[in-house]
């Protein structure tokens, strides 16, 4: 399949996601890309362009008429392991709740990247319906949680997606060596 040309040669459709959002850095400013990944996050309208810096040539296909479903939502909480603000927090734990699961999934990616206490959502989240969403909160729940979550996650050690057995492993052995650090 050949590559459509880029209709916007001012936005670097092509380059790696943080490549692309430094240049939207760059072009809005810091405080402006996180005010329109906000709004991706919340299913608003956050520009054609920001769309392009956000999802990259994923986006011209939304341009072109194909369906949203959930990409911008996921391309605004990704932004946010990028581009930061404590503002977001609260917008990032409502996305821990979201329909679909990438955004679950990322979201969850996005509390462990910037530290933020969801301890209660994360537990939750364990037993998510998806493997990878179950994967992103155990992850989270090593890097925040206490002594009182082992037993949760060592509920995963026989999960019954094999994929995240392990990752429940290493979860138990973050919480200990953090635990024992502290």
């Amino acid at each position: 399949m050949e590559k459509k040309l880029n209709p916007h040669p001012d936005i670097p459709l092509d380059l790696p996601t943080g490549e692309r959002l430094r240049a939207a850095v760059d072009h809005y400013g810091e405080e402006k890309v996180v005010a329109n990944a906000l709004a991706l996050l919340r299913g608003e309208n956050a520009g054609k362009d920001f769309l392009l810096y956000a999802g990259g040539r994923h986006g011209l296909g939304i341009l072109d008429g194909a369906p949203a479903l959930y990409w911008p939502e996921l391309w605004g909480a990704r932004t946010l392991l990028h581009v930061w603000d404590d503002a977001a927090a609260p917008l990032v734990l409502t996305g821990l709740s979201n329909q679909a699961w990438r955004v679950r999934e990322m979201c969850a990616r996005v509390v462990l990247e910037r530290g933020i206490p969801a301890a209660p959502e994360l537990v939750r989240l364990t037993d998510d319906e998806n493997a990878r969403v179950r994967s992103a909160a155990l992850r989270a729940l090593a890097a925040q949680g206490t002594a009182e979550h082992h037993a949760v996650i060592a509920r995963h050690f026989s999960d019954r997606d094999k994929s995240v057995r392990p990752v429940a492993q290493q979860a138990r052995d973050t919480l200990n060596a953090r635990l024992a650090a502290e």
